[in-house]
């Protein structure tokens, strides 16, 4: 008998728990912070999000909580997600349901950059030119995300070619329409911040790419033929083997 037989939306559950338990192998989570979300009605606004104070590396298919983005007694409930999680989330999924999937963390590089009087990331190479004109800088600050940080983040994610929102002292959150899309775009921007991180370290001059070069290859990133769900599949069949706890 299946004990969670009762749990909706089980497969994208179990792609959830994945993005969790990599990013945790990845370094990039911190402590029991930083949240996770999944669209689960095609208006965007049930979502299933990680449960308060349970750390990357442990979260599980069947303990992701299912919320409603316009339910005002969501904090009242006994399983009532972090309220930060519910300031910025929340938010994003009530007023922009073009984000299927929000991402946010505070992994290195992308605060690093975030820490940055400019937070721009340039196209510099063929990783960072995936955010060319697709990412913008929250320099607007102010404290930790509850009720009134979502909804000003919210608007800064209103144009649907927006991929990544680099949150000035703060962090970074990536949006997308799959848990396959935004984890890979999650990925690939720390690894395009580390880059220009380190370039910058060298003290030399940054060659950046020509503004047509860049949108070119941004665009060749998003018809990239099932790359991001190939990624997403390699993932889950090494925790298959390593961590099939994910899977529960």
């Amino acid at each position: 008998m299946n004990q969670h037989a009762n749990l909706t939306h089980w497969a994208l559950r179990q792609d959830l728990a994945v993005a969790f338990r990599w990013t945790a192998r990845l370094g990039m989570h911190e402590a029991v912070a930083n949240h996770f979300s999944l669209a689960v009605n095609s208006e965007g606004t049930q979502f299933l999000i990680n449960p308060n104070g349970r750390h990357f590396s442990r979260i599980t298919a069947s303990s992701l909580v299912e919320i409603d983005a316009n339910d005002p007694d969501t904090m009242s409930r006994t399983d009532a997600p972090d309220p930060t999680a519910w300031g910025l989330h929340g938010a994003i999924h009530r007023s922009c349901p073009h984000a299927r999937c929000v991402m946010h963390v505070h992994s290195i590089h992308a605060t690093v950059l975030a820490s940055l009087a400019d937070s721009r990331l340039p196209a510099i190479d063929q990783n960072s030119a995936m955010f060319h004109n697709r990412h913008v800088v929250d320099d607007h600050f102010g404290g930790m995300a509850f009720a009134e940080e979502g909804p000003r983040c919210a608007e800064l994610l209103s144009d649907p070619q927006t991929i990544a929102m680099v949150m000035g002292n703060h962090g970074v959150l990536v949006i997308g329409t799959t848990v396959a899309e935004t984890f890979n775009r999650l990925y690939y921007f720390e690894r395009a911040a580390e880059t220009y991180i380190r370039a910058l370290q060298t003290g030399r001059p940054l060659r950046v790419l020509p503004a047509d070069i860049a949108e070119k290859t941004a665009r060749e990133w998003e018809t990239y033929p099932g790359f991001a769900e190939a990624h997403l599949h390699e993932l889950r069949a090494i925790l298959d083997v390593e961590d099939p706890g994910y899977a529960l």
